[in-house]
């Protein structure tokens, strides 16, 4: 949380200031920036992203690239989108009774 407040705001204030102030190590900062998204982390979002959203996602933010290429690094990176949804066997109610006639 620390280090993404002072990306943001370096255009605004020192990088060398806010990890003063924020006790944030420079090195650290670095090291944050150059590593990627966890895999605990990807776990945790549910695994939902595949190839198309990551793509979307990238033409969002400026990026230029062809979906194939962003198909072929995730599939290297071991992205793979999750598929399908689980199912509830839930009954949302009782079985119909059986009535049987009666002679009246």
């Amino acid at each position: 949380m620390r280090c993404a407040f002072i990306v943001a705001y370096r255009v605004v204030f020192s990088v060398r200031t806010m990890c003063r102030c924020l006790r944030v190590h420079p090195s650290g900062l670095s090291a944050w920036l150059k590593t990627p998204l966890s895999k605990r982390a990807w776990q945790l979002s549910g695994k939902v992203y595949g190839y198309r959203k990551l793509h979307d996602d990238l033409l969002d933010q400026g990026e230029t690239c062809c979906p194939n290429r962003v198909a072929r690094l995730a599939r290297l990176a071991g992205i793979r989108a999750q598929i399908g949804y689980r199912r509830c066997n839930r009954t949302f109610g009782l079985k119909p009774i059986i009535s049987q006639k009666t002679n009246l």
